[in-house]
């Protein structure tokens, strides 16, 4: 699995890298056929700040996480979570198709 880190319009610390790669690296825990994890962080808009995490699966699935705010930490932890509900619908979806409740 290989995770890229992008800042875009500002400068990424390694704490805030060490934060995105461990809140990133729990994303195979839910499903073990990601490939590729792409964390994107954009800060050109001012005080705001936006991050955007595509995860990249196999069988040509995509995930995307998208979060504004001010806390870029808080702002990470949210984007990841919405993948994690993005990939735990996908796989309910699947693993359900043929024994409907």
């Amino acid at each position: 699995m290989i995770i890229t880190l992008t800042g875009r319009h500002m400068e990424v610390t390694p704490a805030i890298r060490q934060h995105a790669e461990d809140k990133a690296g729990k994303l195979p825990k839910f499903y073990d056929l990601i490939k590729e994890i792409e964390i994107i962080l954009d800060g050109s808009s001012g005080k705001s700040k936006r991050v955007e995490i595509i995860v990249s699966a196999e069988h040509r699935n995509m995930f995307v996480g998208t979060t504004d705010g001010d806390d870029l930490y808080a702002c990470i932890d949210m984007a990841v979570h919405k993948v994690e509900r993005q990939i735990s619908e996908h796989k309910k979806k699947f693993r359900n198709r043929k024994h409907p409740e």
